[in-house]
Order: structure tokens, then C-alpha cells, then sequence
């Protein structure tokens, strides 16, 4: 397979209105750039849109757009990877500058800060619970991340061959962050606009049900990649109840030399081993884990490194100046 200097990724699902428009706009922003759209079952006219608009479509057929970045990373090869959403609510002229950036670190990550132009484009539930994630994953994982939910991003090819890629759904920018947190990978950030949709179209994302995924998504990430901090909690947790139930019981016993409530008795003990129980697993854990993040360290290290602005670009393929697909 042809390796592309820049490969402008765009996952879509029904964005028939829009997908043309934003091809154009990215082929316009980035001539150097070969443009995929990866259809994700949709039932409008977005794959034919795209061709149309001079992008190289193909198709997903598992639904969800965690499925369709792990299709997008595995099958394209590249230098480096600018990937948007297709809705037309990221400004594409902003592209070079993204790409100039991560070029002159050179940074495996640079993601673009939004900023809304108006309250369609980012509703409030939408930006408080942006917000409380990416504090969230800030607080837990390290805060050199902002704006963890923006889907315009631009990623090395050692990034996206080092990805695991294990989400399914809107929780994919999630894991992309805290993969870049957890290898100490170098990251940049960009501010910029960020618009409503086209009139007719609408988001596939919902703010209460995808929402909750995430926030699932941080606490199994938080289980995974922290099990000692994870299990800590729950040992300690247990322990405080065990006490709550316990003291009581030794205040009777230090005064009459009795035990009246044995019961109760038994089941402090009972929660006291749990809590012992999930202290030892997580010390356990944390040791499985560093090996995991060692290994995972190694297999990103093992990819070529990003070329940088002092390098020259490869010059793409008389395949891919044609729109036609790279084998």
C-alpha cells in the first residue's frame, strides 16, 4: 500500500446535505491531500455526494463511529492524518495551519479547540457536559488535553498504527485522548470555529445517552489504565463502612464485655476482607498494567516517526492525484 504525505479522513453517516461541501472545502484547504469518506450505512446519497465531490468512498458496514475510525486507521497509510466530521461544522480552511503545527513539533496530536460561533452549533447540555469530561479525564489522566469530545483532529501515522482503537461509538474521542495522555505523546492544540449544520440536517449525537457511554467509558478507562486508584477507592470505601458498622458494636463490648450484636459483627468482618480483597486486586492490577502500557509504549515507538517541517513531503501517487483508490 502507497504510503499518502496527508490523508483527510471523514466518517459519515447521512450527511448527504453537507459531504460535498466539505470534501471540496478540504481538497481546496489541502491540494497536496487525498480525501476519504467512509460511509457508515447511510441511507441518503452522502456516498455518492462524496464521489461526486472527488473523495475516495468507502464503507463501513458495523455501525458506530468507533467502528469506522478502527476501518479508516487500519486501512489507510499516511504520513499524516487530518480527520473532521462530515457535517460541515468544522472550518476546513484551518487545516494547513493544523498541519503546519503538528509538522513543526513534530506532534502526534493536534486537536482543534472549539469555539462556537453561535448556541445552535454548541448547545448548553452539549457544552457542560463536555466540560465536566474533559475535566474529568484532565483530573484523572493529566491535563495537557482540551476539548476531548472535538472530532477535528490531525494525528501521526505512528498515533494511529500505535491505536488500539476498542470503542464503538461517539466514545472513541475519549480513548484517543487518554491514549495520548497514558504514552506521554506529544500534543498541540488549535482554536477554532465551530458552526451549526446545514439547515435539514441533524446530529446523531444525544447529549443524555451518548453522554452516559462516556462517562462509562472514562470510569472503565479510569479501571484499566489506574486499577490501584480504582480498587483504593472501593478497598477504602469498604473499610469506612466496616467501621460505621463496627464501632458500635466495640463501644457495647468495651462497656458491658459483651457482643448483643454478632450479626452485625460478622458482616464488618465480611466487608473489611472485600475491601482487603480489592486493595490486593488492585495492587495486582497495577503491576498487569504497566506492562500493558510498556508493551503499548514499544509498539508506538516501533512506527516511523512523524516527518517534520525540515523534511521534504512525499509526493502522492498518480493514483491518488486521480481520486483513484490506493492498493
Amino acid at each position: 500500500m502507497t504510503t499518502l504525505p496527508v490523508a483527510v479522513l471523514l466518517p459519515c453517516h447521512n450527511e448527504g446535505l453537507s459531504i460535498g461541501g466539505v470534501v471540496r472545502a478540504f481538497r481546496d484547504a489541502l491540494p497536496e491531500a487525498t480525501v476519504f469518506v467512509f460511509d457508515n450505512n447511510s441511507t441518503d446519497d452522502t456516498a455518492s455526494r462524496a464521489r461526486d465531490a472527488g473523495a475516495i468512498v468507502r464503507t463501513e458496514r458495523q455501525q458506530g463511529k468507533g467502528h469506522v475510525v478502527r476501518r479508516m486507521f487500519r486501512d489507510i497509510d499516511a504520513d499524516y492524518y487530518v480527520m473532521a466530521d462530515g457535517d460541515d461544522t468544522y472550518d476546513a480552511s484551518l487545516a494547513p495551519a493544523l498541519l503546519t503545527l503538528a509538522r513543526s513539533g513534530p506532534y502526534d496530536l493536534v486537536n482543534c479547540v472549539r469555539l462556537a460561533n453561535d448556541d445552535e452549533a454548541y448547545r448548553g447540555g452539549h457544552r457542560f457536559g463536555n466540560q465536566m469530561l474533559t475535566g474529568a479525564v484532565r483530573l484523572i489522566f493529566g491535563d495537557r488535553v482540551q476539548d476531548i469530545l472535538s472530532g477535528y483532529k490531525v494525528l501521526s501515522y505512528r498515533f494511529v498504527k500505535s491505536f488500539p482503537a476498542l470503542s464503538t461509538g461517539f466514545d472513541i474521542e475519549t480513548e484517543l485522548a487518554v491514549h495520548a495522555l497514558e504514552l506521554s505523546i506529544p500534543i498541540a492544540h488549535v482554536e477554532g470555529s465551530y458552526r451549526g449544520r446545514p439547515p435539514g440536517s441533524s446530529s446523531k449525537l444525544r447529549t443524555y445517552r451518548d453522554g452516559w457511554r462516556i462517562l462509562m467509558m472514562i470510569l472503565k478507562l479510569v479501571r484499566h489504565e489506574r486499577p490501584l486508584a480504582y480498587f483504593g477507592v472501593l478497598g477504602i470505601g469498604c473499610v469506612a463502612l466496616a467501621l460505621v458498622l463496627i464501632v458500635p458494636v466495640l463501644l457495647t463490648y468495651v462497656n458491658t464485655g459483651l457482643v448483643p450484636r454478632l450479626p452485625t459483627a460478622v458482616l464488618a468482618t465480611g466487608i473489611v476482607l472485600v475491601g482487603a480483597l480489592s486493595l490486593t486486586t488492585g495492587i495486582i492490577l497495577d503491576t498487569v498494567t504497566r506492562g500493558r502500557r510498556e508493551v503499548r509504549l514499544l509498539a508506538y515507538l516501533g512506527q516511523r516517526a512523524p516527518p517534520s517541517l525540515d523534511e521534504p513531503a512525499r509526493a502522492p501517487t498518480h493514483a491518488a492525484r486521480r481520486g483513484e483508490p490506493i492498493r
